[in-house]
């Protein structure tokens, strides 16, 4: 019996409570040729105690590269700083930690995992989803594998399958991790506001915790509130930026204020943050709708960027870059070629509103045919789909 299978009974506490079931900017990885090439020196500094930890696990693993346990720290700690800095490079040190195994037909499943985060942040969605099927099958009770392969169902906008993948973490993980991973998935799906009173309840009866565990369900309780127009939207923004800010909960943040007409309070939020394209993307917009002279020079900053990911053949930044086009650029036509080609690979409520977007300003709003069959099709609630979707209708 699958292992979703014998959660059942905690499903049907769900359903019974909530009614849930209706009728989650990288590079691809560089990987070393030798250990002792050097990349880069990495900003740290010598009191910085993760870069220490992470200098010792990299000398361990030099001396015994067979080292699975230390291989595996090693690359979990390299993803994790990768993620906060949004620093693509880390996935390659990642990568090659776990170099003895990479290429193995069938690794160890911690290594699948690993290899399947590594391949879902390059958009190798159909990777991801093999290693993690024999993640899963090797050993069906790593929590991390099944909140992995749901959150690339969800990116894929598989919300069926992606809702079941969910259920095991209510026995293997937290309450509050199963419940977000539901609530997330859930509430892209006809279940908005069943998902956000379901959520906002066990994170209230979770004092315990663990920060990470509440940054994301405060993050998701954040964007089902922009969703669905709840004003609480702000109060669970702040709520989580103080727990500690990531990247995608910046952008996040930043596209909450610039949609609320707050440019001032966006540059502030991310004048610090140029390092990083999405951010620096909308630090930009922020800036041209100030009229700050930074303006022309991060436009030129990101154009040069987005030409380099070209030429490197590089199509995860394909959302912004469409973005950059349609609102930076003012080149419509570009940005819907940029938007259908992103909406092949992905399929999230900002991916939508991009395609929308891009095809009512390029004068060709058939373009967007697929994403309005796909919002009838998933049940999505989103005030500012609903407007777009609409007939001259804009947010």
């Amino acid at each position: 019996m699958p292992l979703e299978h014998r959660y059942a009974p905690r499903l049907i506490v769900l359903i019974a409570l909530l009614a849930f079931w209706p009728e989650r900017a990288l590079a691809t990885p560089f990987v070393p040729k030798s250990d002792g090439q050097i990349l880069e020196r990495l900003r740290t500094t010598p009191a910085d105690p993760e870069a220490r930890e992470l200098r010792t696990l990299h000398a361990e693993l030099a001396r015994s590269p067979q080292n699975l346990p230390v291989a595996l720290n090693l690359a979990r700690r390299y993803i994790e700083r990768g993620r906060t800095e949004a620093d693509p490079r880390y996935n390659g040190y990642a990568q090659a930690a776990l170099k003895p195994w990479w290429d193995q037909a069938k690794p160890p499943a911690t290594v699948l995992v690993l290899r399947a985060t590594l391949r879902q942040s390059s958009h190798d969605f159909k990777g991801a989803l093999s290693d993690l099927d024999q993640a899963i099958e090797a050993s069906p009770r790593d929590s991390q594998a099944w909140v992995t392969r749901a959150s690339v169902r969800q990116v894929l906008g598989d919300y069926e399958r992606a809702k079941r993948d969910c259920l095991p973490l209510l026995q293997l993980s937290t309450q509050l991790v199963g419940v977000t991973c539901l609530s997330s998935i859930a509430s892209l799906n006809g279940q908005a506001t069943r998902s956000y009173s379901l959520l906002e309840r066990v994170l209230t009866g979770s004092p315990n915790a663990t920060v990470t565990e509440k940054l994301w369900a405060r993050t998701v309780l954040a964007e089902i509130a922009v969703r669905t127009g709840n004003a609480a939207a702000e109060t669970h923004f702040q709520q989580a930026m103080a727990l500690g800010a990531d990247t995608y909960l910046l952008g996040a943040y930043a596209d909450f204020l610039l949609d609320q007409g707050r440019p001032r309070e966006v540059v502030k939020l991310l004048q610090d943050q140029t390092r990083i394209d999405a951010l620096l993307l909308r630090l930009a917009l922020a800036e041209q709708a100030l009229g700050l002279p930074a303006f022309e020079t991060h436009r030129t900053d990101l154009a040069a960027r987005f030409e380099a990911s070209r030429l490197r053949k590089d199509v995860v930044h394909r959302r912004e870059e469409a973005r950059f086009a349609l609102e930076l650029l003012k080149q419509p036509q570009v940005a819907l070629e940029l938007a259908r080609a992103n909406w092949a690979v992905q399929h999230e409520p900002a991916d939508a509103r991009l395609l929308l977007t891009a095809a009512r300003a390029a004068g060709a709003p058939e373009a967007a045919r697929p994403v309005l069959d796909w919002l009838t099709q998933t049940r999505l609630e989103d005030v500012q789909l609903a407007k777009l979707s609409k007939p001259g209708g804009q947010v």
